[in-house]
């Protein structure tokens, strides 16, 4: 996913998407836990994922906090 798509998306896409990375994020410390998990990479990977994705959403919520502050 490239992080242009994430920009373009509105706030409940970017939600989702956080709560599925999440979510894989969580399978694959499972997976590691099991010792099923062969690419260790994969957790550091997804925890990247999920800082820019905050990011971006975090970046967006204080974009319209100040258009709405400049619009009064």
């Amino acid at each position: 996913m490239a992080d242009n798509s994430i920009n373009a998306s509105s706030d409940s896409d970017v939600l989702a998407q956080l709560e599925e990375a999440q979510e894989a994020l969580q399978n694959l410390r499972f997976q590691k836990s099991m010792q099923q998990l062969e690419d260790l990479s994969q957790i550091k990977k997804m925890k990247k994922k999920i800082a820019r994705i905050k990011t971006i959403f975090y970046q967006q919520k204080n974009l319209k906090k100040s258009k709405k502050v400049s619009d009064v």
